[in-house]
């Protein structure tokens, strides 16, 4: 295999440069916020293994551009809020940089959890525990 003209590591670390992240603490003290939306975009079964934020909304990171644009077929209401602030998360924050960066390319404002779920719950912010 050829090398890669930028490495996934690298293209983290680019969209962390110009993105605002936020840190676990910041994120838990505005986890009853009604004007902030948790939007969580891990996979389906990431979320029934480990749990959630409370009241985040689902969305998977193959579907991000399509439910966030409003000329897409796939538009989610959620996301036309203009009063919420939206955070996005995925379990480490890797995929969320790279979501957010890629939200700011398209005009949509956003931040993200830098640690990811994992530095939620190890901060000890609060989890919709996995059913069963």
């Amino acid at each position: 295999m050829a090398p890669l003209k930028v490495t996934s590591a690298q293209m983290v670390a680019q969209a962390r440069a110009r993105i605002e992240e936020l840190d676990s603490a910041t994120a838990i003290a505005r986890v009853d916020d009604p004007s902030v939306v948790f939007v969580d975009l891990r996979d389906v079964r990431e979320r029934e293994r480990m749990g959630f934020i409370p009241r985040s909304f689902h969305c998977p990171r193959g579907m991000l551009e399509f439910w966030v644009d409003p000329d897409s077929p796939y538009f989610k209401e959620v996301f036309a809020a203009q009063d919420k602030t939206f955070i996005f998360h995925c379990a480490s924050g890797w995929r969320s940089a790279l979501s957010v960066a890629l939200l700011q390319d398209m005009g949509f404002a956003a931040a993200h959890l830098r640690d990811g779920f994992s530095g939620w719950v190890k901060a000890g912010g609060p989890v919709v525990p996995p059913a069963g």
